[in-house]
This record gives structure tokens, C-alpha cells and sequence, in this order.
């Protein structure tokens, strides 16, 4: 038996990839360019809210039963692909990679996709179904 939903890790995906990478972005310009900036953990938090959002998704869309590793794979999956890209283009302009940073930040992330798929789960126990399943 398959236990991933993987319909579901892609519509928490793209929820995570809209919500929280535009402010993962606007955090590492602003920590680049200027570092003393206050608006710097706003975006932080905003990202991290972008993947709670992305992980609740995937938790309560999906069917398998297993809405804590949905918000869990969604939250690390999303991140990982963003990061990979992050990394590759400091690499090739030849820039410093915070290895040390870029595992802690996908620590928090893990953690975010966990209260994700808590949500999301707390929506399917108490009877919130998506559309689409409404009907059925």
C-alpha cells in the first residue's frame, strides 16, 4: 500500500511554493543587501506561515489517512526543491553557502509542516472535507 497521496503533496506544493517562497526571497535580499533590516523577519515568518498553509493542504486533501506525513513531506519537499535552487545559483555567482543555515532553516520548516498537518488533520476529524469530496 502506497502511503502518499502524491495529488495531494503536489496541491500542498504549490500552495507552499506560492505562499512562501516570494517571502523566502524578499528575506534573503533583504538579509544580503541590508542586513540591519527590520522588515527582514516579517518576511520570515511570512514564509513560514506559506509552508504551514502548503502542509495543512496537503494534510487535509489528501486520502490515504496519513495527514501528519503529508504536512511533513510537503513542508521538507517544497523547501528542499526551493533551497536546491537557492544554493545552485549562489554557487554559480560563485557566493558563500550557510550549510549551517540551510539546515536549520529546514528544521523549522519540518516543524512547520508538522503544525500543518495537525491543522489539517483537526479539519478532516471534524468534518471539513474538500470540495470535491463533498459530493461524493
Amino acid at each position: 500500500m502506497n502511503m502518499l497521496d502524491r495529488a495531494a503533496l503536489r496541491q500542498g506544493g504549490a500552495v507552499a511554493l506560492v505562499f512562501a517562497v516570494p517571502f523566502s526571497v524578499a528575506a534573503r535580499l533583504l538579509a544580503d543587501t541590508d542586513p540591519p533590516s527590520p522588515w527582514r523577519y516579517p518576511a520570515l515568518l511570512a514564509a513560514l506561515a506559506g509552508f504551514v498553509l502548503g502542509a495543512g493542504v496537503a494534510a487535509w486533501v489528501q486520502r490515504t489517512g496519513y495527514p501528519m506525513v503529508h504536512g511533513m513531506v510537503c513542508a521538507a519537499g517544497t523547501y528542499l526543491l526551493a533551497q536546491t535552487v537557492f544554493v545552485v545559483v549562489k554557487l554559480v555567482r560563485s557566493g558563500d553557502v550557510n550549510w549551517f543555515g540551510v539546515f536549520f532553516n529546514f528544521t523549522i520548516t519540518l516543524f512547520a509542516g508538522v503544525i500543518g498537518g495537525a491543522l489539517g488533520s483537526a479539519l478532516q476529524k471534524r468534518g471539513f472535507a474538500p470540495g470535491q469530496r463533498r459530493s461524493s
